[in-house]
């Protein structure tokens, strides 16, 4: 069988376990962000012969839920390399295993870096893809490079600091050696699932139902945090529309010895409420007055612009 460094691709094969679901039964978005970074890693991993860091996870977009029991197919595909980054596609695809055949449920793109053991970027072997539907995947990825930096200033750009009255929710906890990764720093699938729970109990406390998870966009890797660090996951409501709700969240860390906080990560999610049913319901309506809140619902509109770009919703698949 042809190796990752000759295909540049890699699927993961498993069943959704009784462990993987969420508040609502159904496998949980912080577990797919999982899945989804262990595949991207293993991905560029096996291209570069390196130890791999994720530099940014973009487009996240749940079309529909996997189900607890699921037979799951988790494909990376490389698409494009830099001097030392790759771009590469994740493709999740669930169904019952009864039937032996699985649908598409998701899809995001990811950047990963390649390392040496101390830590300092190295080149990568450069991707010449064959076939027309992989060179028309990499043509697309370049096309996506400067839609991904204008995504990445408005998730910046967010004000932390100033005067805010918008509903938030904030957990602290420290990390755990089972948090840890090949390189002895967190995961960066087990970061993006504490930044799924984090906006879980920012929306779900503001819809006062069940949400799930309908997109997450802009996730910028900035610091590695190490065992044993604090942890801080700050969420803050930026904008309603009908049933859903849109997250600003950041991560800090750093010594629990010193006090001192960096920032790690930051993104914005969207969420969707539910009601008993199942069925997306109305949301409380968020109005800002303050002027931090005001600029962070007008980032979330144009993000949301950003969004209908039909750029940010073509695919490699074939």
């Amino acid at each position: 069988m042809p190796s990752t460094a000759t295909t540049g691709q890699v699927t993961l094969r498993f069943l959704a376990a009784p462990t993987d679901a969420g508040q609502g039964g159904s496998v949980s978005g912080g577990r797919i962000l999982e899945w989804i970074d262990k595949a991207g890693f293993a991905c560029a991993a096996g291209w570069s012969g390196r130890y791999c860091v994720t530099a940014y996870v973009g487009n996240i977009d749940f079309h529909r839920p996997v189900q607890v029991g699921d037979l799951v197919e988790v494909s990376a595909q490389l698409v494009l390399t830099g001097r030392s980054s790759m771009t590469i596609v994740v493709d999740v695809s669930s169904g019952n295993p009864r039937g032996g055949q699985v649908e598409h449920a998701f899809e995001c793109r990811m950047v990963f870096v390649a390392v040496d053991d101390e830590g300092r970027t190295v080149d990568v072997a450069q991707w010449d893809p064959p076939g027309a539907v992989l060179r028309a995947a990499q043509a697309e990825a370049r096309r996506r490079i400067d839609l991904r930096e204008r995504v990445k200033s408005l998730v910046a750009a967010q004000d932390w600091e100033g005067a805010t009255l918008a509903h938030g929710a904030t957990l602290r906890f420290l990390a755990a050696p089972t948090d840890v990764n090949w390189g002895g720093k967190v995961h960066g699938g087990i970061l993006m699932r504490w930044l799924d729970e984090t906006g879980y109990v920012c929306a779900s406390g503001w819809s006062q139902t069940h949400v799930v998870s309908r997109f997450s966009g802009g996730v910028s890797f900035l610091r590695p945090i190490r065992i044993g660090d604090v942890v801080e996951i700050q969420s803050r409501l930026v904008h309603t529309g009908r049933t859903s709700m849109h997250v600003a969240l950041r991560v800090l860390a750093g010594s629990p010895r010193t006090g001192e906080l960096a920032l790690a990560t930051q993104c914005t999610s969207v969420y969707v409420a539910l009601d008993a049913d199942g069925r997306p319901c109305p949301v409380p309506t968020w109005t800002p007055t303050a002027a931090v809140d005001l600029s962070a619902q007008e980032r979330a509109l144009e993000f949301m612009a950003l969004r209908a770009d039909p750029a940010f919703h073509s695919s490699p698949r074939n």
